[in-house]
C-alpha cells in the first residue's frame, strides 16, 4: 500500500508545498502529482525514478505492507 508521508515529508523539505509544486518539479502531470500528494495511487516505475532522483526516496520506501485480517 502506498504511503504518501515519506513523499510529502520530503517535497515540502525542498520547497514544494503542494500538489503543483510536486508536479512542477518532478515534471510529471498536475493530475499524477495529485494523485501522488493525496495518496491516491503509487507511483509508476517511471515516476518512481524521478522520485528517486529528486528525493533519494526508493520505491521499496514509499510502499508499506498491506495489513491483512484473518
Amino acid at each position: 500500500m502506498y504511503d504518501r508521508t515519506l513523499l510529502r515529508k520530503a517535497a515540502t523539505a525542498n520547497g514544494q508545498h503542494n500538489y503543483v509544486d510536486l508536479s512542477n518539479h518532478l515534471k510529471v502531470a498536475q493530475s499524477t502529482g495529485w494523485r501522488l500528494w493525496y495518496g491516491k495511487n503509487a507511483p509508476s516505475v517511471t515516476t518512481a525514478q524521478k522520485v528517486e532522483s529528486a528525493y533519494g526516496l526508493k520505491l521499496s520506501q514509499l510502499l508499506q505492507p498491506q495489513k491483512t485480517t484473518a
